[in-house]
């Protein structure tokens, strides 16, 4: 589908690549200037769902630019206009609700660096759509880089072919430990009662199984939770085919709290997961955060993540099905 749409404006944004033959991300921005309030980009965004939704998919990311969004009921309003089903966040990252349908993103120390994931990439059922508003962007630092997921199964399966046959065929398995109690001080420090939203152990387990995880009870108090077989890639409907890195192999391999194997217990080479990392690194896009800027990333073709900032930095999510 061609852009083709009176009420935006196609921008630009430093940082913007074209990847086979879309921009990513694609900018939008008022057609005229004094179209800027958030009452008329809610009547552009309610007269063109369809079309909007349909360059998500296109371009894998779409950036609203220039438009007066001021806090997370102004952001709420925007992701309610699509009328997209809520999807509630499952996973290590410590957040607060704010408002609504809103949250924080990760509130690990801005010292760190996120690593590049599609989000609840190893749950049963994860967004499609990641939506990220910027209400303080960072004085340095601090950008949301993306990866074209399906880049790198490319350059994975043209470098390690044998490498990523064998893993396809046998599958993943991970595990992950959290603490009982939240632990703000780690950008994983989400604790399994937050996470499954009970401080029974016995309903913690049923929820954990639900989710198609496995439970390891821990003499601290914390879990050991145990994710598998789960894919390497995944193909999705209306994405021309492409097959996605679909896995956090990188961000989960031999670290401290967490591990990333073959599901039958084979070791994945280090020197793969090595340049794997290399790879996603190379094929990464990043814009500067400005204030007011609302991002809707394509969950599906799409791993995103956190580069370190300088305080202070706001940036607030939904995710939707």
């Amino acid at each position: 589908m061609e852009f083709s749409c009176k009420d935006f404006k196609v921008g630009k944004c430093e940082g913007e690549k074209v990847v086979d033959g879309e921009t990513m991300p694609l900018v939008l921005q008022p057609p005229v200037p004094n179209k800027s309030d958030l009452e008329s980009l809610l009547l552009a965004l309610k007269n063109n769902k369809e079309w909007f939704e349909q360059m998500i998919i296109k371009n894998s990311a779409v950036l609203l630019r220039g438009f007066d969004v001021k806090n997370a009921e102004d952001f709420n309003e925007i992701v309610e206009t699509f009328e997209w089903e809520d999807i509630r966040y499952v996973g290590p990252a410590p957040r607060t609700h704010i408002h609504k349908r809103v949250w924080t993103a990760n509130e690990g120390p801005l010292s760190e660096f996120i690593y590049y994931h599609h989000e609840m990439v190893l749950i049963k059922e994860y967004p499609k759509k990641v939506i990220l508003f910027c209400e303080i962007p960072p004085p340095e630092g601090g950008e949301t880089p993306f990866v074209p997921s399906f880049k790198v199964t490319e350059k994975m399966m043209e470098e390690f072919p044998e490498e990523v046959k064998e893993i396809e065929e046998k599958g993943l398995k991970y595990t992950f430990t959290a603490p009982s109690a939240n632990n703000v001080s780690s950008m994983r420090g989400r604790g399994w009662e937050d996470t499954f939203g009970t401080s029974d152990r016995k309903e913690a387990e049923k929820r954990a199984k639900a989710l198609g995880m496995d439970v390891e009870w821990l003499p601290n108090g914390g879990i050991k939770t145990i994710l598998g077989p789960r894919c390497l890639t995944k193909v999705f409907e209306g994405r021309k085919g492409r097959k996605m890195w679909f896995n956090t192999v990188v961000g989960m391999h031999g670290k401290e709290i967490s591990s990333a194997i073959m599901a039958d217990g084979t070791e994945i080479p280090e020197h793969v997961v090595k340049r794997c990392e290399e790879i996603i690194e190379e094929e990464s896009i990043q814009f500067k955060w400005e204030k007011g800027d609302v991002v809707f990333f394509d969950n599906y073709a799409l791993l995103h993540g956190r580069r370190p900032s300088l305080p202070p930095r706001k940036v607030l999510v939904a995710t939707c099905k």
